[in-house]
C-alpha cells in the first residue's frame, strides 16, 4: 500500500484526504492541531493522524522519509524546506502553490534525484492552467493562433449567502485578500505593457458579464505577462488575469486603501484607543465633531454614500476599543474577521472564465471556457474541492506511474492537464466551452 504524507489539516484539505483514503493509499495526516487532522481520517482504517511542529526538523525530515508522496497545504513560506527533504529521501512532491524562484531552482535536484515536485495544481493556480492550455493547445492542433487571453477568477458568498454590505466572506484570515490589494498589477493589452501600481489598482476596473450569473468587478491579479511565456501564447497581443468580485468592492476598497487601512507600519500611538478615535487620527482631525461626515469629505464623498455606510455597518466608526494589533490594516482586518466571516451553513462560489480569440486562416473565433462551482450549505465548500480535488488526482496518477516526468513542473502539458481534467469532469468539476465565430 503507498504511503502519503498529508502536511496540513486547514480548510482545502478534507476533499483531497479523503479522496485519497477511498483510493485505498495509506494517508498520514500531519498538522499543528492532532484534532483537525484526526476528524479527517475518522473511520478509515487506512488513515492515521499526528502532530506537527514544522519547526521541528528532526521530526518532519521523519515524517518524509517514512511515505512514498508528500503533499504540503502548509502554508508556502515551508514549501522549499519539505521539497529539500523529498530531494533527500527521494520521495515525490505535490503542492497547490505557485512557484517561487527558491522552488524553481530545485529542478535539476529533484531531476538528479528521480522526483516529481508538482506544483500550481489546485483551482488558481491549477485548473485555470489546464483550462486554459486544453483551448490553447485544441486551436493550434486545428492550424490557429491564440491572439488575445484574459482570465478571471473568483471566490465569493453564493447568491444565498451574499447577506452582507460588502458583497464577499471570508473563510479564512482576511489578511491575505487585503495584502493582495497592495500588489501592483501589470499585464499585455493591444501590444502595449500595462502598469497598474497598487494606489490605482482598485481604480482600474471592468465591468464583467458570465453569463448564467451576472455582471462583476474584474481588476488586474498581479504580474500577467510571465503567461505569455508559460502558455506559449508566442502570438498574443493581450495577455490579462483579473480577480473577480461583486459590484461595489472596487470602490469601498479603494476608498479604505486612501483612509490608509492597508498600512501595516507599527503604530504604538493607537494603544488604548477606539475605532472612531482611530480613524480621528487617520483622516488628521485630532479634535472630531462628526467622524462620519469629516470621513465623508476626507475621501470626497456624500456622508450618505454607499462607501460610507459601508464602513459604518463594518464598525469603523464605533466607540469599540481596538484589539490588541500594533498595525492599521490588523486593526481594519479584526473588524473583517467579525462581520464578513463564512458562516458554517454559508455557501460558497468559484468563479473562474477565460476568453480567447482565436485566428485561423480563413476565419477567427471568440472562445470562453466558464467554470461554476457553487459549495454545499454547511459541508464541502466550492473552493476547498477545486483547489484539492485537482491536487489529489495528480498524487494518484504519480503513484500509479501515469505521471513520469521528474523536476520542478506545473500541470500545462497534456499528459497531466488531460487525464486531471477528464476525471474532474467525472467528479462534477468541468468547465464549459463556447465558440462562437466572430466576423
Amino acid at each position: 500500500m503507498k504511503k502519503v504524507l498529508v502536511l496540513g489539516a486547514g480548510l482545502v484539505s478534507k476533499p483531497l484526504v479523503h479522496y485519497l483514503l477511498d483510493k485505498g493509499y495509506a494517508v498520514k495526516v500531519a498538522s499543528r492541531t492532532v484534532g483537525k487532522a484526526e476528524a479527517l481520517i475518522q473511520g478509515y482504517a487506512n488513515g492515521s493522524a499526528e502532530a506537527l511542529n514544522v519547526q521541528d526538523d528532526t521530526h518532519l525530515e521523519q515524517l518524509v522519509a517514512g511515505c512514498d508522496l508528500a503533499v504540503s497545504l502548509l502554508p508556502y513560506i515551508y514549501h522549499v524546506k519539505i521539497a529539500e527533504l523529498c530531494i533527500k529521501h527521494k520521495k515525490d512532491m505535490v503542492t497547490t502553490s505557485y512557484v517561487s524562484d527558491a522552488m524553481r531552482a530545485l529542478d535539476g535536484e529533484a531531476k538528479k534525484a528521480g522526483i516529481i515536485i508538482l506544483n500550481e495544481i489546485g483551482v488558481d493556480p491549477g485548473i485555470d492552467h489546464m483550462s486554459a492550455m486544453k483551448v490553447i493547445h485544441g486551436v493550434e492542433n486545428k492550424g490557429g493562433k491564440v491572439t488575445s487571453f484574459r482570465s478571471y477568477c473568483g471566490g465569493l458568498p453564493a447568491l444565498q449567502s451574499n447577506t452582507n454590505p460588502f458583497g464577499y466572506k471570508f473563510s479564512w484570515s482576511p489578511r491575505g485578500v487585503v495584502m493582495a490589494g497592495k500588489n501592483n498589477g501589470q499585464f499585455l493589452q493591444d501590444g502595449e505593457v500595462v502598469f497598474i501600481p497598487s494606489k490605482n489598482l482598485f481604480r482600474e476596473y471592468e465591468l464583467l458579464d458570465v453569463e448564467g450569473l451576472g455582471t462583476y468587478e474584474a481588476y488586474t491579479n498581479r504580474n500577467s505577462l510571465p503567461y505569455q511565456e508559460i502558455y506559449g501564447l508566442k502570438d498574443a497581443h493581450t495577455v490579462f488575469r483579473g480577480t473577480l468580485r461583486n459590484i461595489g468592492w472596487c470602490e469601498t476598497m479603494k476608498k479604505a486603501q486612501e483612509l490608509g487601512l492597508f498600512d501595516d507600519t507599527p503604530r504604538e500611538d493607537l494603544r488604548g484607543l477606539t475605532y472612531q478615535e482611530m480613524m480621528a487620527k487617520l483622516i488628521d482631525e485630532e479634535e472630531s465633531y462628526d467622524i462620519i461626515e469629516e470621513t465623508a469629505m476626507y475621501l470626497n464623498l456624500e456622508t450618505y454614500s454607499t462607501v460610507i455606510k459601508k464602513f459604518a455597518w463594518l464598525g469603523l466608526f464605533d466607540d469599540t476599543p481596538l484589539p490588541d494589533e500594533n498595525n492599521v490594516m490588523d486593526m481594519f482586518c479584526a473588524l473583517l474577521q467579525k462581520k464578513l466571516s463564512m458562516a458554517s451553513d454559508d455557501a460558497d462560489l468559484l468563479i473562474l472564465y477565460h476568453q480567447f480569440i482565436a485566428e485561423y486562416p480563413d476565419k477567427q473565433e471568440f472562445i470562453t471556457s466558464t467554470l461554476i462551482q457553487t459549495g454545499e450549505p454547511g459541508g464541502e465548500s466550492a473552493m476547498s474541492r477545486t483547489v484539492s480535488l485537482p491536487a489529489a488526482i495528480g498524487v494518484a496518477m504519480i503513484l500509479e506511474g501515469k505521471i513520469t516526468l521528474k523536476g520542478v513542473h506545473i500541470p500545462v502539458i497534456p499528459g497531466i492537464y488531460e487525464p486531471v481534467l477528464k476525471e474532474l469532469a467525472q467528479l462534477g468539476i468541468a468547465c464549459k466551452e463556447c465558440v462562437t465565430p466572430l466576423e
